[in-house]
């Protein structure tokens, strides 16, 4: 392998979820570089030509068309996957489908909704799997899911024709109603389609879509709550990896994990669908003061109510306990601040209301099964990481 390597990136940059994985990419080969890139901006099909002949090292490619024409070039490739069909024995970078629909489902049943619905896309292999794993996990809780189904034609799928039909769909939900659409995109679709249908976001449908995409969420009326990725970090792996690969390492097929983080709550999700108005106070409460070390006497005190009625109460309709929901609250902020921040451990604890660095590590690790240091290494930015 030459000096500077050649790396090819066929990877979108119009969402969050590519621009996320080339900033991974990006900051490898500052640290282990440099590399040069050739990133296709244009179609595939009229620059297939240049890129053979540009002398590269390696690829990076999310399933384009005419794929079979860069794999048969023998380069050591990675594929990000997207597509029902995809070329065996590379290695892959995946999202986990499964534990993204589990987080969107426990987002929405944390704030009591007992009434689910699912939107996606059918003729995607990733929605289809975030649908059936979202229905899972609300089956476990003991509710069941309504799904949309797209029309069959091709036709009727332009957003022109699928937008009534989608608000009817939404019209005749029972509400209110949990709604997680399988990406960003789906979940702006669904709440302008609520606007089409005199359906109110979040009051009586509360909506959740998947990437974090600020531009998408935030470009929606309400702004759409989120389920994030270490879509970053899985840039950097695979970046780790090909590098091995290209200095004549193990081509062996493996899958580099995308994980979700955490939920990134906006207005779309903001609300609590709990007809004990005492509870819900209580609920409120512990969120408002989730940077506190407040206590379940605290919380009883908040809701005028005695700690054993509101134990009672609480169990009843959220099958939790007061102490389990302001762990459950506590270590999601936890765990936010790990991701989304470059503080120091000992900062965080400060900042939370903990003695010190040695007890905030034994509160999350008993939720999380996982050390703050390991969490942050696993899922975090790349910061200048302190502990």
């Amino acid at each position: 392998m030459r000096e500077i390597p050649r790396v090819i990136l066929l990877v979108e940059t119009s969402r969050a979820f590519g621009r996320e994985l080339l900033y991974g990419i990006a900051r490898y080969s500052r640290s282990h570089g440099p590399w040069a890139f050739y990133k296709e901006t244009g179609g595939l099909e009229r620059s297939i030509s240049r890129l053979k002949n540009w002398g590269a090292d390696g690829i990076i490619m999310r399933n384009p068309k005419r794929s079979d024409e860069l794999i048969a070039m023998g380069l050591p490739t990675i594929l990000v996957i997207h597509r029902r069909e995809e070329p065996p024995g590379f290695p892959r970078i995946v999202t986990d489908g499964p534990g993204v629909a589990r987080m969107a489902a426990d987002h929405l049943l944390d704030r009591g909704f007992r009434r689910f619905a699912f939107c996606g896309f059918d003729d995607m292999v990733w929605s289809q799997q975030r649908k059936r794993a979202f229905r899972e996990r609300i089956a476990e809780a003991g509710f069941e899911t309504l799904v949309y189904e797209q029309p069959t034609s091709a036709r009727n799928r332009t957003w022109e024709r699928e937008q009534p039909l989608l608000a009817a769909w939404l019209a005749a939900l029972p509400k209110p109603v949990g709604l997680f659409a399988c990406n960003d995109d789906r979940a702006q679709h669904v709440t302008e389609a609520c606007k089409t249908a005199g359906v109110h976001v979040p009051e009586e449908v509360a909506i959740i879509g998947v990437d974090n995409d600020e531009l998408v969420c935030d470009l929606a009326d309400p702004p759409i709550s989120s389920v994030a990725l270490d879509t970053e970090m899985a840039g950097y792996h695979a970046a780790e990896l090909l590098d091995r690969m290209m200095r004549g390492g193990d081509r062996t097929a493996c899958d580099i994990m995308v994980h979700p983080t955490h939920i990134v709550t906006r207005q779309s999700t903001d609300i609590l669908a709990i007809d004990d108005a005492d509870v819900a106070g209580a609920i409120r409460f512990i969120r408002q003061n989730a940077r506190h070390a407040i206590r379940v006497g605290d919380v009883a005190e908040a809701a005028a109510l005695s700690r054993r009625v509101l134990e009672k109460r609480f169990r009843s309709l959220l099958n939790r306990s007061v102490h389990e929901e302001i762990r459950r609250v506590r270590v999601d902020q936890i765990a936010t601040m790990l991701v989304e921040t470059d503080l120091p451990i000992a900062e965080i604890a400060y900042r939370l209301g903990f003695p010190g660095v040695e007890h905030i590590a034994r509160y999350f690790r008993k939720e999380r099964n996982i050390s703050p240091q390991d969490y942050r290494k696993t899922h975090g930015r790349r910061f200048t990481v302190h502990v």
